[in-house]
């Protein structure tokens, strides 16, 4: 699965705590999605990251 991340991104980072392999905070101090898709084995806790997301930022891409 693919994942993004919106522009209403606060820069929490909980993504980026929740599913390093997945999400990465960018140098303007947003997170950002990895390109391409999540591997298999991290698709639960990058699924966690989406869901947890207090602004809603991630969705499937």
């Amino acid at each position: 699965m693919r994942y993004c991340v919106k522009e209403s991104c606060v820069g929490c980072g909980l993504c980026v705590a929740t599913c390093p392999e997945g999400f990465f905070m960018n140098e303007n101090g947003s997170a950002q999605a990895v390109d391409g898709p999540v591997e298999p084995a991290w698709e639960a806790s990058a699924r966690e990251a989406m869901d947890s997301c207090p602004v809603g930022a991630i969705e499937e891409a």
